[in-house]
């Protein structure tokens, strides 16, 4: 290998699964390959639904092992979530799920403390039921919070076990709704009015930052040859792979899609507006002293959940026949908290279709065109939001993640936007993950250098909208009447 082609592992945790995946860096080079993956199942206890966190670590090991010699190491994941340490560093219990229902009510009581319109403008980060910030609240009264010595977010938690060394990463920290996204810091005033000890917190560490070296035992476990550096990168996987959007210049709007769908922008600065917190927009932190300023929408959770329930469907299939449906025939509000709880998936948008006054789609291809028109509406909606609020207009839509793989869903979006699209890269947590280790070792430039890179070396493919936005503008209206 060339000495001026680097490897590095970048460790993707989602929401199912996660994977060990290598990449090669070098000059006008940019490879991906996976080196392992592994399922993440959440568990069901008596008292909460959990992550198997402990099988997400021995899934890291294993992938380590897999992708042999690396010159770094970088972990990203799903954000909101934690685990506590006690005094000793032991792990007190596997981290609650954010599907969990023990947040039920609490923003509720957050907000007779501190008014909704107050924490916005704190915080920007838009209201979910399970931010980080009503799940601490939430286990207020609990003997595990009660015992914690630290509180790390999940990737950090899993980078202290690598390394022995404890930081938070600051894009995912954005998530907690207990950081400032003018300062980048800490929003102090808002712990101390809700009583939260932001001491829990290890100290804040940037994309790029040297998060330790690989330990002893880990070394030993993977057969890895140290030192092994870990670098800090992008930990919400939504931050990298925003990095990795594909984009030239700053006209562009971008849609994460996975189990969520992140529809929004980048920008210099956040929208703290009140009018921006009623549209439910979040402001996270990205690379570089970008703000990610986005909606999180429901995503292919909605169709992940129905093929389960559909055991055995070939989603290739279903795709095909879902296309040759009536567009927009029915339409559900896929960012509706109604749809976030697992179970039932069929039946719960055939009864919002119902209660709605829609025709109720029946057939699983009717569902998934339904699931899919919803979404691009859902998209449509968050683009022309987003600009609007911003003042900040877009020339193109770039679709980044699993969902460019469904090709429906992208000409869908190019046409309810009327906007051409450009999906992919697909696995772009991953490559954003890369591209941060890589830039560490001065391999790539600035975040405008990572996607030139990116525009050289990765397959993306054009969606031109077909067709006019009217009918996309009347389902939105008929869904607005609801």
């Amino acid at each position: 290998m060339s000495a001026a082609v680097k490897s590095y592992a970048a460790v993707d945790l989602g929401a199912s699964s996660g994977r060990v995946m290598v990449g090669r860096v070098g000059p006008d080079r940019l490879e991906l390959t996976e080196a392992h993956r592994f399922p993440n199942r959440p568990v069901r206890l008596p008292e909460a639904l959990r992550w198997d966190v402990l099988g997400l670590y021995a899934g890291v090991l294993d992938g380590l092992r897999a992708a042999g010699q690396v010159d770094s190491v970088g972990i990203d994941s799903w954000a909101v979530d934690y685990g506590l340490l006690d005094e000793d560093g032991a792990l007190l219990g596997n981290p609650v799920h954010y599907r969990d229902s023990r947040t039920e009510g609490v923003a509720e009581k957050v907000w007779a403390t501190l008014p909704a319109e107050e924490l916005y403008a704190a915080t920007g980060l838009q209201y979910a039921p399970f931010n980080t910030l009503y799940q601490m609240t939430a286990a207020r009264a609990s003997a595990q919070l009660a015992q914690a010595h630290r509180l790390l977010l999940m990737p950090d938690l899993l980078t202290y076990w690598l390394t022995g060394e404890q930081g938070t990463e600051l894009t995912n920290a954005s998530t907690t709704q207990l950081i400032d996204p003018r300062t980048r810091d800490w929003a102090h005033g808002v712990a101390e009015r809700l009583g939260i000890d932001l001491g829990l917190f290890a100290p804040l560490r940037r994309p790029g930052d040297p998060a330790g070296v690989l330990r002893d035992a880990v070394l030993e476990e993977t057969g890895l040859a140290g030192p092994v550096p870990v670098t800090t990168v992008g930990s919400h996987d939504t931050a990298s792979a925003v990095a990795a959007v594909p984009a030239s210049g700053e006209r562009f709007a971008y849609i994460c899609t996975g189990t969520w769908s992140l529809a929004g922008l980048e920008l210099d600065a956040p929208v703290l507006t009140e009018e921006s917190r009623e549209a439910n927009f979040t402001n996270e932190l990205g690379l570089d002293g970008t703000v990610r300023y986005l909606r999180n929408i429901m995503g292919l959770w909605l169709l992940q959940e129905c093929v389960r329930a559909w055991d055995g469907t070939d989603l290739g299939a279903l795709l095909l026949e879902a296309s040759k449906v009536p567009a927009l025939r029915s339409v559900v509000d896929a960012g509706d908290a109604a749809f976030l709880a697992p179970g039932r998936m069929p039946e719960r948008i055939a009864e919002a279709c119902r209660d709605s006054g829609q025709p109720v789609p029946g057939s699983p291809a009717e569902v998934t065109r339904c699931i899919l028109d919803s979404l691009a509406l859902a998209h449509r909606l968050a683009v022309l939001d987003a600009q609007r609020l911003a003042g900040h207009p877009v020339d193109v839509v770039h679709v980044v993640g699993g969902g460019t793989r469904n090709a429906l869903l992208c000409q869908l979006t190019a046409d309810a936007c009327g906007l051409p699209v450009v999906a992919g890269p697909t696995e772009a947590a991953a490559l954003g993950n890369v591209l941060v280790q890589a830039r560490a070792h001065e391999l790539v430039g600035d975040l405008a250098g990572m996607r030139e890179l990116l525009v050289r070396t990765q397959p993306l493919t054009r969606y031109e909208p077909r067709g006019g936005t009217e009918r996309w503008r009347a389902a939105q209206a008929r869904l607005a009447r609801y």
